[in-house]
């Protein structure tokens, strides 16, 4: 989607909820999405997620860090192959904490609320800020979906960061006191970030829709790939 008459600008959804196109370049993208799929392989690779009232969720899924499974955490892949979770690399917190600096405003080490966010300025010299140790990868085909739901499984309350790769997407952002409206919906694209926190931090989101044939063609992807970044709030294994 290039030379557009309007070209995209960064958007605030809701108070510590920001949306920011194109945050990843081309070559930022092609190298995300190779990491993608070298996590995808087994053991603790790529799953079909079940809920326990038995239906199956239509986004497969890999984790690091952390195994998420509805609705909780574990170290092994217990609702899959039991093998240990695959490690959740340095780079991609450092990746995390970036892009809420960008998005937000402010270093996550300022202990400023994604709220305070909007107005703070960016504290000089601020530490590394909080450790993000969870991703969830989740892989869309043409007919997948997202319901809406909260991202309240963590005791840290560090904003959540997205990351979208391929197929342009429906993002539906709503509140945190229901699934049904006020909602907003986002086009999320290949490379397009999304940050919430602060009074946004357990809204309730998810994928309504995602568009086929709509990933850039240089990226050699079908499908949509979304990298969603987390801080545990979990005591360090002993």
């Amino acid at each position: 989607m290039e030379a557009e008459l309007f070209p995209r600008q960064r958007a605030r959804i809701a108070p510590g909820a920001v949306h920011v196109p194109d945050w990843l370049d081309p070559d930022g993208q092609r190298e995300l999405l190779a990491a993608c799929r070298e996590w995808a392989r087994p053991p603790a690779g790529l799953r079909t997620v079940r809920t326990p009232g038995g239906g199956t969720m239509t986004a497969r899924q890999v984790c690091l860090g952390w195994h998420w499974y509805p609705y909780a955490y574990a170290r092994t892949v217990v609702d899959g192959d039991g093998a240990p979770v695959k490690p959740f690399p340095g780079w991609l917190g450092d990746l995390g904490r970036r892009a809420v600096t960008d998005a937000l405003g402010v270093e996550a080490a300022t202990g400023a609320t994604a709220d305070t966010a909007d107005t703070a300025d960016t504290a000089a010299g601020a530490g590394p800020g909080p450790a993000y140790d969870i991703a969830l990868i989740n892989f869309y085909d043409g007919d997948a979906r997202m319901g809406m739901h909260r991202d309240a499984d963590e005791r840290s309350d560090a904003p959540v960061v997205s990351l979208s790769l391929g197929d342009t997407c429906v993002f539906r952002f709503g509140n945190p006191g229901t699934r049904a409206r006020p909602w907003t919906d986002v086009e999320l694209r290949s490379g397009d970030l999304f940050v919430f926190g602060g009074p946004s931090r357990l809204a309730h989101h998810g994928v309504p829709r995602v568009h086929p044939g709509t990933a850039p063609p240089w990226l050699g992807l079908r499908g949509r790939v979304n990298v969603t970044l987390r801080v545990s709030g979990f005591p360090a294994a002993g």
